[in-house]
Parts: C-alpha cells; sequence; structure tokens
C-alpha cells in the first residue's frame, strides 16, 4: 500500500533523474569536446614547428568551435566545466594560440579573445616558454642564430609577467609548479645559446682571421 510519501518521493526520484541525466550529457559531451581541443591543439603546435602557420590556424579554428560548442555546460553543468579534464583543453588551446602567434610574429592573444579562464589562459602561457625553448634548440641544430635572442628575450618577459601573479593555487589552477618548472627551462636554454653564441661568434673570428692570413 502506497505510504503517504509516495507521491512526493516519486517527484523527488524524477526530478533527480532528470538532473542527472543533464550533467552526464554535460560530461560526454565534455570528455568528447576536451580530446578533440587537445589532439586538436597538440597537432597546431607541431605544425607551428614545422612552419607551417595556416595549417595551425586551421587546427585552432577547429578546436575553438569545439569549445564554443560545449560554452552552455558552464552555466548547466559548472562541475563539469569546471573539472580538470576541461582546463587541461582549455590551457592546451591557450598553449597553442599563443605558441602560434609568438613564433609567427603576431599579436599575443588576450583571455577576451580566446575566451578562456584566467587559469587555463596563464597555465597555458607557461607550457609556451617550453615551446619556445624547442624552437631555440631547434633553431641552433639549424646553425639559425639570428633571432633566438629575440625569443630568449620574450621566454624572459613571459615568466616574470607570470611569477608576479601571486595567488592561491587553488585561484591559479597550479601556476606555482608551472614557474618553478619554467625557471629550469630558461636557465638551460640561456645556457644552450650563450655557449652557441660564443662558438659561433668564435668561428666567425676564425674565419676572419683565415681570411686575413690568406690575404697577407
Amino acid at each position: 500500500m502506497p505510504s503517504r510519501y509516495s507521491a512526493d518521493l516519486s517527484a523527488i526520484g524524477t526530478s533527480v533523474i532528470n538532473e542527472l541525466t543533464e550533467l552526464n550529457r554535460d560530461r560526454e559531451l565534455a570528455l568528447s569536446v576536451s580530446r578533440e581541443v587537445v589532439r586538436f591543439s597538440a597537432n597546431a603546435i607541431r605544425a607551428v614547428h614545422r612552419g607551417e602557420f595556416e595549417d595551425a590556424r586551421d587546427l585552432i579554428g577547429k578546436g575553438d568551435a569545439r569549445l564554443r560548442e560545449a560554452g552552455h555546460i558552464q552555466e548547466t553543468s559548472p562541475q563539469i566545466f569546471n573539472a580538470g579534464f576541461m582546463n587541461d583543453a582549455r590551457k592546451e588551446f591557450t598553449e597553442a594560440n599563443v605558441t602560434l602567434a609568438v613564433i609567427s610574429g603576431a599579436k599575443i592573444p588576450t583571455i577576451s579573445d580566446l575566451k578562456v579562464d584566467a587559469g587555463a589562459y596563464i597555465n597555458g602561457m607557461a607550457e609556451v616558454i617550453g615551446e619556445l625553448r624547442r624552437y631555440i634548440l631547434d633553431a641552433l641544430r639549424r646553425d639559425a642564430i639570428d633571432g633566438c635572442q629575440e625569443f630568449m628575450d620574450i621566454m624572459d618577459e613571459m615568466y616574470s609577467v607570470l611569477v608576479t601573479i601571486d595567488f592561491p593555487e587553488g585561484v591559479t589552477s597550479g601556476l606555482r609548479r608551472n614557474t618553478d618548472a619554467m625557471r629550469g627551462v630558461l636557465e638551460r636554454t640561456r645556457g644552450d645559446l650563450t655557449m652557441a653564441l660564443r662558438q659561433h661568434s668564435l668561428e666567425a673570428r676564425l674565419a676572419e682571421w683565415e681570411n686575413n692570413r690568406n690575404g697577407a
């Protein structure tokens, strides 16, 4: 025999199922979006390092479209929007955009331009420092010294900005760990670049001396 709570409990069960159904639908969408955005962003960064800027822009555009598809989740399921896998997707998206901008010589996009949260943006920018190290090392291997010092300066400037952002780790999404790691990246890159520049200068002086001796 139904109790006096039967109708209420049935309504409660229905409302809970409806809410969890929507939450699960948002979660499935977010998982799919995050995986694709991370993939598009990683492929865009690889394209940037190959100098294929248009391909990189196309891949970033696809990632942006997917993020916009999941934009409503911020309102309907904020716990899903702020989950780690979505934060990682927005961070990787930021990294791809800023890496493309710096290496192609374009203006660095802002938080408003990318429509991402501050935590994802600053951690994505921190990762760009590592991508610029990779770019410099690739250039040094090709003996393409010109421009490397400028990229080193950009790395320093990014780091200088990031270390001034002094908030709890929960607010910055763990920025301190990233900046600590990037300090080591900066120092190693500075050492590699300094050695390469000195070697290049020595080779130039030796070549000049050889030319002068042959001409004497």
